[in-house]
């Protein structure tokens, strides 16, 4: 069976006509599309089409109609104001890097207390067709704005996956969107048979929430988790101090491994406030039985000062960037 919403299928908008003016115009913008050809279905005051429609009707529409009061969405999703219905026509390349898995992964390492590989986390990077880079910052956004984070994420756990299988055996961290899974057995299946293919350890493989968009739905995410688990898989929680605020939530939770952001690691060797942070967040890993990961390290400093206090993984610049191969022990 096929996910729409895990594809890159063409988008159908759907167009809300308000006010009198409106919708006693309708019928004029009916006639018009339908003389370019293009089908439109109404329904009472909403307008569905396919996106040559959605532009030929921004277009036609300017001078006719009270733009003020004219909303839109795509992959029925929330109503937006007319006026943002360019953004997701300026969005469009980011289907052919998804169609044409424009994308492949670095490794960054993962270091235990005496600085040994202990796993590297899978980062994607991106590329237009001329090879050029497209950063994460630019992407995702954009994944947004034209309702592909779906099947944008989907992309990303699959390469991950492969990129995880030349790891040998080795622990590898993969990033997932969790608001981008509304049904773990089906939109999950895919990436479990891959693994199951390549051959990979299910313990070799760790899922790593990210919180692109907060998680306001813990029932939600503690399904997905669940699966996880239940296929033999650990994860991890990141930015754990900014969403899951609780002891209750996260012991609800029960994640393998806890990260400490790096906005509370760099310089928490003299920042008292980071440092206080940072005890919390320990203290926390510890109640749970999580392990207690800090990332973004970029000085002695702060590994010595975080070490000294019972951290046991560490991620940073200080110890390697992404890197097209993954480094080894020596």
């Amino acid at each position: 069976m096929k996910c729409n919403n895990c594809s890159v299928e063409a988008i159908q908008f759907e167009i809300k006509l308000e006010g009198a003016k409106n919708l006693s115009a309708s019928h004029i913008v009916i006639d018009h599309l339908e003389r370019r050809e293009i089908e439109v279905i109404q329904k009472k005051d909403k307008l569905q089409m396919d996106e040559k429609g959605a532009r030929e009707f921004l277009d036609f529409c300017r001078d006719l109609l009270d733009i003020d009061h004219v909303v839109f969405r795509i992959n029925q999703e929330a109503w937006k104001p007319l006026e943002e219905m360019p953004q997701v026509f300026a969005t469009e390349w980011i289907d052919d890097v998804i169609k044409n898995e424009r994308l492949f992964c670095h490794y960054q390492p993962i270091v235990d207390v005496d600085e040994n590989i202990f796993a590297h986390e899978m980062l994607a990077r991106f590329q237009n067709e001329d090879g050029s880079m497209i950063y994460p910052n630019e992407i995702f956004p954009a994944a947004k704005i034209r309702g592909r984070l779906y099947a944008l994420d989907r992309v990303c756990r699959m390469t991950a996956v492969k990129y995880a299988a030349a790891l040998k055996g080795g622990k590898g961290f993969i990033n997932f969107i969790p608001t981008s899974i509304y049904s773990p057995e089906f939109c999950l299946q895919s990436t479990i048979s891959l693994s199951q293919q390549l051959g990979i350890d299910p313990k070799s493989l760790v899922f790593e929430v990210v919180e692109t968009e907060k998680v306001e739905d813990l029932e939600h995410l503690k399904k997905i988790l669940t699966y996880y688990r239940e296929k033999g898989f650990d994860y991890a929680l990141d930015d754990v101090g900014e969403g899951y605020s609780t002891i209750e939530m996260l012991a609800d939770l029960k994640p393998k491994y806890m990260k400490l952001d790096m906005k509370f690691v760099q310089d928490v060797a003299i920042d008292e406030e980071k440092q206080k942070v940072a005890d919390k967040f320990l203290k926390k890993a510890l109640e749970i039985g999580s392990i207690p990961l800090a990332e973004g390290i970029e000085t002695r400093d702060d590994f010595n000062w975080l070490k000294q206090r019972g951290y046991q993984l560490f991620q940073g610049y200080y110890f390697g960037k992404p890197a097209a191969s993954p480094l080894y022990n020596q």
